[in-house]
C-alpha cells in the first residue's frame, strides 16, 4: 500500500482512474487524426469536441473561444506574443514581478528585444498593487499579462479589478490562471479577461496539453501556423491529451465545493504549523487560494526539512518546480520583502481536494519531530564548517 502523502498539488497532480481510462479508450478506439474526413478521424474528432465543451463549461466559455495548446507555456506565450503581433503599434506591457517563469523569463527576452515591460509591484502580503498597476498603463499598452493565483504562496490577485482597469484603457487583458482554474469559481465574462491560460496537469489531468481561452472577437495571430484549432494553432491535435483534460475539466467543476471546503483544512494545518517555534506564514495577510500554504521556519535551511520529510514519505517543495533546480532566492517572495535566509527557510504544502485531515495530522506530527531535530544538528554543521 503507498503510504506516501503527497502534498505538492501546484507542482503537478495525480491524474483521476477517470482520467487515465478515458486516455487509454481514446488510444484504443479513436486514434485517428481528427482532421480526416472518415469514421475514424470522425471518432477521434468527436470525443475532442466533447472534451473542449467540458473544459468552457469549467471556464463560463464558449467552446469557440478555446485553443488547445500543449500547456499553459505555450499559452501564455501565445497569449503574450500574440498581443505585440496583432499590435505593432504598441510595444508596451504590463505584468508583476512575482510571475511564473513562464511568463517573466518571456517578458524579459522581450525587454532585451527593445519592448518596454513595467513591472508592477507586490506588498509585503504578496498582493498586487492596483494603483501602480493603473499608473503604468499608457496609449502605448498592448497587454496587461497577470497571474490569477500565486503558484508559491498562493495569493490571489483581484483579477476582475485589474481587467477592468485594462479594459477603461482599451488594452487587452490576460491571466494565467493555472492555479486557480478547479480551486476557485471560475467565469471569464464576469472577470472580464480577454486571454486566459491553463493547463491539464494542475487539475488532476495529463501533463503535455494546456489551454488558451482568446474571448470572441479577438484574432489573436498564431504561434504555430496551420489548419489546426481553426488555423489558431497549427499541428495534429493530442486527442488523448485533450479527452484526459475534457474529463480532468467535467471532474474539476463537479467538485469545487469539495475544493472550496479545502480552506478550512488549509486552515487547521496552518494552526497546528503555529505552534512549532518561530514559523511564519508568507501570504496570510492575503486572499489565498483554499489549498496553498507557503511557511517559512525561522533560520532552519527548507531543504534539510524536505529531505527529512521525504524520507517518511511527505511530498513537499521550497517553492515553484520550475525554478526548483536554481540556486536563487525565490523572486516571489524577496518581491514581498523578506530576505535571502527567510527565503531559504520556506517550503510550500498545497493540498488537493482528497487531502484527508489524518494526513494533516502526520504531517504536522512530522515536522514538530524534524524541526527539533534540524535546529540541533545545523548550528553543530554550521560550526564544523
Amino acid at each position: 500500500m503507498d503510504t506516501t502523502i503527497y502534498l505538492d498539488n501546484n507542482a503537478t497532480t495525480r491524474p483521476t482512474p477517470e482520467v487515465l481510462a478515458a486516455m487509454q479508450a481514446c488510444h484504443d478506439e479513436a486514434w485517428g487524426n481528427p482532421s480526416s474526413k472518415h469514421r475514424v478521424g470522425d471518432a477521434a474528432r468527436q470525443r475532442m469536441n466533447s472534451a473542449r465543451a467540458e473544459v468552457a463549461a469549467l471556464l463560463a466559455a464558449s467552446s469557440a473561444e478555446l485553443v488547445f495548446t500543449s500547456g499553459a507555456t505555450e499559452a501564455n506565450h501565445m497569449a503574450i506574443l500574440g498581443a505585440l503581433a496583432l499590435q505593432p503599434q504598441r510595444r508596451h506591457i504590463v505584468s508583476s514581478l512575482v510571475e511564473h517563469p513562464s511568463t517573466l523569463l518571456l517578458l524579459r527576452h522581450l525587454q532585451a528585444q527593445g519592448v518596454r515591460i513595467s513591472w508592477i509591484a507586490v506588498d509585503e502580503h504578496g498582493q498586487l498593487q492596483l494603483d501602480e498597476l493603473a499608473a503604468a498603463i499608457t496609449p502605448d499598452t498592448a497587454l496587461v499579462s497577470l497571474m490569477w493565483a500565486n503558484n508559491e504562496t498562493g495569493v490571489v490577485f483581484p483579477i476582475a479589478q485589474a481587467a477592468e482597469l485594462a479594459r477603461q484603457r482599451g488594452v487587452l487583458f490576460h491571466t494565467d490562471a493555472v492555479q486557480a482554474v478547479s480551486r476557485v469559481p471560475c467565469d471569464v465574462a464576469a472577470m472580464g479577461v480577454d486571454l486566459l491560460s491553463l493547463s491539464a496537469h494542475k487539475l488532476h489531468g495529463p501533463k503535455g496539453i494546456g489551454a488558451l481561452y482568446v474571448r470572441k472577437g479577438i484574432r489573436l495571430p498564431p504561434l504555430l501556423f496551420g489548419h489546426q484549432e481553426r488555423g489558431r494553432r497549427g499541428g495534429t491535435e493530442d486527442v488523448a491529451g485533450i479527452v484526459g483534460l475534457g474529463v480532468a475539466a467535467a471532474q474539476a467543476r463537479a467538485a469545487l465545493p469539495r475544493m472550496l471546503a479545502v480552506s478550512a483544512l488549509r486552515q487547521r494545518f496552518e494552526r497546528g504549523l503555529a505552534r512549532l517555534p518561530q514559523v511564519r506564514i508568507n501570504g496570510a495577510g492575503a486572499a489565498r487560494l483554499p489549498n496553498t500554504v507557503s511557511v517559512r521556519f525561522g533560520q532552519v535551511h527548507a531543504e534539510l526539512l524536505l529531505e527529512h520529510l521525504d524520507r517518511l514519505g511527505i511530498c513537499a517543495s521550497s517553492g515553484s518546480a520550475c525554478t526548483a533546480s536554481g540556486d536563487m532566492p525565490s523572486h516571489v517572495l524577496m518581491a514581498m520583502g523578506l530576505s535571502s535566509e527567510q527565503a531559504a527557510a520556506t517550503l510550500r504544502f498545497s493540498l488537493s481536494r482528497d487531502t484527508r485531515d489524518d494526513e494533516i495530522d502526520a504531517v504536522l506530527a512530522a515536522l514538530l519531530q524534524i524541526v527539533q531535530i534540524v535546529q540541533i544538528v545545523q548550528p553543530l554543521q554550521a560550526r564544523v564548517a
